[in-house]
């Protein structure tokens, strides 16, 4: 099935000059799929957005049906042979799409069509945070799309009409329990709406699918209680381990055989070996080439040297602020400095030598990323600048990051850094993959960093700061991080002491960014 544009060209505009009006019909349609993801910061962005999410959708949804009744005379059997899983809330067009083709093109009642419905979709919650969680407003859904508003408010009716008949007259749970959210402008709550349509609503780690519960679906799980199930990320070793560390898959494959990339659980004969010097000398080899792997890396396209004798201190994940690179790179604003307080008073610097490597890209519209992302850049400069600093300390921000640049840099890793506030990260992946390459994690008991505890034992990660409970009765005290830093003496000395222009102006900007953080 290929879409295409409607009007390919306007002659007659053509041939009257009109050059960029005889192909403008064409190019305003193709901007549906130009370019993925648009700057949603602006009402044409959020516009276009709306348009990409439909037309993929609606897409999907066509030739699914086309291809299910190539074979089937009746939707009987469809939840049989159709499944569609929500992966988080943007694609949950998809079910007022279903609901409109059953209804509108087939010909469905509305029972039939809403049992259909809730057989075949099912649905992945990512996230806890309720401003990351999709809604739409009802004016430019109801412009863009008016019939997919109205099937929304229909089941959103039949539901609270159902709801109601078991528990009364509840107004305030209706206003919560409704697709529509009435405060203010109103807006579709997708998130809600794939909660309704779908009979399976899965987290994706133990401690974020009971938080679901208990916090942003908690009315929905009391009545729905038997949808609401966990599934744990997870990563292939084929691609994380066979593919991305050749070095430390030969020593797996010398010592085990070939079998764990089809069964992990294989890799618990390893253990025995962590005590045997020939293991662990070549278990150190194959680290040390790949540190040298993305040491020539980093010098080929950066012009930055680094020590593959240091420890590599390793984020590298997706910008946020809740994802807390803004705390790591005040540590090493930090440690520079404990560096250069030890050299002033003539003290032994007793300093692991460390190179630190960010990675990640930042939403388009998403200002204080980016500017996390210049602050981690001016602290590099300064410190790499540095010639008193030496091999002890190097920072590097690896630009443009992707699964191919990931390869090389997780396998070379000492230390992950997984250090989101506890009850944000709804489970991670990139801990999962930097474990299985040998890394050591450091990090808060967050996300499925809670079950990678259990199973490689709290002796073999280091977990530090607030858990989801202190962290909750921080917010409900009030947080006031000016008050923290000001009263930790290695911080508001990084704003105070003269190294360079540059790194006053980063630890200026560290400061104001800083009141997101605890």
């Amino acid at each position: 099935m290929v879409a295409r544009a409607t009007e390919e060209i306007d002659l007659s505009a053509f041939n009257r000059g009109n050059y960029m009006g005889a192909v403008e019909s064409k190019n305003q349609s193709e901007n549906v799929s130009r370019v993925l993801y648009p700057d949603d910061s602006t009402p044409s962005g959020r516009e276009l957005r709306l348009h990409q999410e439909y037309f993929f959708c609606s897409a999907s949804v066509q030739d699914l049906l086309r291809r299910y009744l190539r074979n089937h005379k009746t939707f009987e059997q469809l939840s049989e042979k159709v499944s569609i899983h929500l992966n988080d809330t943007h694609p949950v067009l998809a079910v007022p799409e279903l609901m409109r083709l059953l209804l509108d093109e087939h010909g469905l009642s509305w029972d039939e069509a809403w049992a259909h419905t809730q057989k075949v979709f099912s649905y992945t919650n990512h996230t806890l945070m309720h401003e990351a969680l999709e809604t739409w407003p009802v004016e430019m859904l109801g412009r863009i799309l008016p019939r997919h508003l109205q099937i929304i408010y229909d089941i959103n009716a039949k539901f609270l009409a159902t709801v109601t008949q078991k528990v009364g007259n509840d107004v305030e749970l209706m206003r919560r329990l409704s697709l529509v959210d009435e405060a203010g402008e109103r807006r579709v709550r997708m998130a809600y709406v794939a909660v309704l349509a779908s009979h399976s609503i899965n987290g994706v780690s133990g401690l974020h699918s009971e938080l679901m519960k208990q916090s942003i679906f908690s009315d929905f799980a009391k009545i729905f209680p038997e949808r609401f199930n966990n599934k744990t990320n997870g990563v292939t070793p084929r691609r994380w381990l066979a593919q991305a560390n050749p070095p430390l898959a030969a020593l797996l494959d010398q010592r085990l055989g070939k079998g764990w990339r089809r069964d992990l659980s294989q890799l618990e004969a390893i253990k025995p070996m962590a005590a045997q010097p020939a293991f662990v000398r070549a278990f150190r080899h194959a680290k040390r080439e790949n540190k040298l792997r993305l040491a020539n890396w980093v010098e080929q396209h950066l012009k930055i040297d680094l020590d593959t004798d240091a420890m590599f201190d390793v984020q590298v994940k997706r910008i946020h602020e809740y994802k807390r690179q803004l705390l790591n790179v005040l540590h090493v604003v930090v440690r520079y400095h404990r560096i250069l307080d030890a050299q002033a008073t003539g003290a032994p610097v007793d300093i692991v030598p460390r190179v630190v490597v960010f990675a990640g890209k930042a939403a388009s519209a998403y200002v204080m990323a980016k500017l996390v992302i210049r602050l981690i850049n001016d602290v590099a400069s300064t410190i790499n600048a540095d010639a008193r600093v030496g091999k002890l300390l190097k920072v590097v921000f690896l630009p443009n990051y992707s699964v191919s640049l990931a390869e090389i840099i997780m396998p070379a890793a000492d230390l992950s850094e997984q250090i989101s506030t506890a009850g944000t990260e709804a489970s991670g992946t990139g801990n999962m993959k930097f474990a299985l390459n040998g890394a050591l994690t450091i990090g808060t008991l967050d996300g499925a960093n809670v079950e990678m505890r259990e199973n490689v034992g709290p002796e073999n990660i280091f977990i530090f700061g607030n858990t989801t409970p202190e962290v909750a009765d921080i917010r409900a005290r009030g947080y006031q991080p000016r008050d923290i830093y000001e009263a930790t003496p290695n911080s508001s000395a990084c704003s105070t002491q003269s190294a360079t222009a540059r790194s006053r102006r980063a630890s200026r900007r560290a400061t104001r960014a800083s009141t997101t953080r605890w």
